[in-house]
C-alpha cells in the first residue's frame, strides 16, 4: 500500500474518531443539560408549610383538610357510629381521622387539585370506609348508608387468613388476620406491607387495627396512597387523574375516576361482574357523602362504576375461593 493511501486511511480513521467524540459529548451535554433542568424546575418548585398538618411539599400550599373538613362535619357523615347496636361505639372519631391524614396530606391526600378535587377526593375515601364499616340495612334508620364506622373488625370470622405460601412476610403462629381497619385489612401479606409502609409491626399484632382508630385511619389510608404494584397507580393517582392510563388500559376500559378505585382496591371480588349490589353499595357511600358535604352527587365525576372493567390484578385460580374483598396481593 502506498504511503500516501496509508496516510489518508489514519486522517479518515481519526476524523471519525474525533466525530464520535464530539457526538457522544454534544449528547452527554444535552442530557446533563435535560437533567440539570428538570433538578432546577424540582428546586423552583414552590413548597409551604402548614404546621403539623402538612409541610414540605407543593401539595401544603393547597387548602389542608382540616380548612373544609370540621368536627360537625364528621359527625354529620357518620352520625349513627355510636348508636348502642353498633359495634365500635366509641372508637372512631375525627381526631383520629385528622391525625393520620397528616401523615399523607404533604403526598397529596386530599391535597391534590382545587378544592373540587379536594372534597371529592375525601368523600371518595370515606365513601369506601363507610361501605365497608356499615351495619346498615335496607330498613335501617336513616337508611343503610347512614351507618358507616359502625365497625372496626370483621364479626365472626370464619379463618384466620393465613397464605404459607407467601414467605416474604410469613404468618406469625397465634396471629391471626382477619379484617380489620376503616378500609379492611385481609392476610398475613397484606398486613405485613401496611406495616412496613407505616413503620409499624402489623404482622405480629395485626390487632392494632383494631385498638387504634389514628392507626386504622392511616392503614387505610396507606393504601388508597400505594399502588399494590409497580406501573399501576394507586387508587388516589386513579381518582385525581394523576395516573394516565395505557393503551391496554383503555382496551380493558379502566379510565380515571371512581370506579378505577374500587378496581385497585378489591378487584374482581367487585368489578366487571356488572352493577352488583357489592359494588353499588360502595357509590352509593360516595354519592351521600358528596350530598351530606353540600357538593352533590351530580358532581361524582366521570367513570364512576367498574361494572364492566378488567381487573388490575386478576387473582390466580386456585386463590378465587380464597379471597375476600380487600385481599389482593402486593407486588414483592
Amino acid at each position: 500500500m502506498k504511503r500516501k493511501t496509508r496516510n489518508k486511511i489514519v486522517v479518515t480513521v481519526l476524523l471519525l474518531g474525533a466525530a464520535a467524540v464530539l457526538i457522544g459529548g454534544t449528547l452527554a451535554l444535552i442530557l446533563t443539560a435535560g437533567t440539570w433542568k428538570v433538578k432546577l424546575k424540582e428546586s423552583q418548585e414552590k413548597v409551604c408549610n402548614k404546621g403539623w398538618e402538612c409541610s414540605g411539599t407543593k401539595y401544603c400550599c393547597n387548602q389542608t383538610i382540616t380548612d373544609f373538613f370540621k368536627v360537625y362535619q364528621f359527625e354529620n357523615l357518620f352520625a349513627k357510629r355510636n348508636f348502642p347496636v353498633a359495634k365500635a361505639v366509641g372508637f372512631w372519631d375525627y381526631q383520629a381521622f385528622i391525625t393520620a391524614a397528616s401523615l399523607f396530606e404533604n403526598q397529596g391526600f386530599c391535597t391534590t387539585g382545587g378544592i373540587d378535587m379536594q372534597m371529592m377526593e375525601l368523600c371518595a375515601f370515606l365513601g369506601h370506609v363507610g361501605a365497608k364499616t356499615s351495619c346498615g340495612f335496607g330498613v335501617a334508620t336513616g337508611g343503610p348508608t347512614a351507618w358507616g364506622l359502625c365497625y372496626n373488625h370483621e364479626m365472626s370470622p370464619d379463618q384466620g387468613y393465613c397464605d404459607d405460601s407467601y414467605t416474604q412476610w410469613p404468618c406469625v403462629k397465634g396471629a391471626e388476620y382477619y379484617g380489620r381497619g376503616a378500609i379492611p385489612v385481609y392476610w398475613n401479606f397484606n398486613y405485613g406491607a401496611a406495616g412496613d409502609g407505616l413503620k409499624v409491626d402489623l404482622l405480629h399484632h395485626p390487632e392494632l387495627l383494631e385498638q387504634n382508630a389514628t392507626l386504622a385511619f392511616a392503614a387505610a389510608m396507606w393504601r388508597w396512597m400505594t399502588p399494590i404494584k409497580k406501573k399501576q397507580p394507586s387508587a388516589h393517582e386513579a381518582f385525581t387523574g394523576v395516573w394516565k392510563p395505557t393503551k391496554n388500559d383503555t382496551l380493558s376500559k379502566r379510565l380515571p375516576g371512581f370506579g378505577a378505585t374500587m378496581n385497585l382496591l378489591y378487584g374482581e371480588s367487585i368489578c366487571g361482574r356488572g352493577f352488583i349490589d357489592e359494588m353499588n353499595v360502595i357509590i352509593s357511600h360516595y354519592q351521600y357523602y358528596l350530598d351530606l358535604m353540600g357538593f352533590g352527587r351530580e358532581r361524582s365525576g366521570l367513570n364512576l362504576d367498574c361494572a364492566e372493567q378488567a381487573p388490575f390484578n386478576p387473582a390466580p385460580k386456585k386463590d378465587d375461593e380464597q379471597q375476600p374483598t380487600g385481599g389482593q396481593k402486593p407486588s414483592g
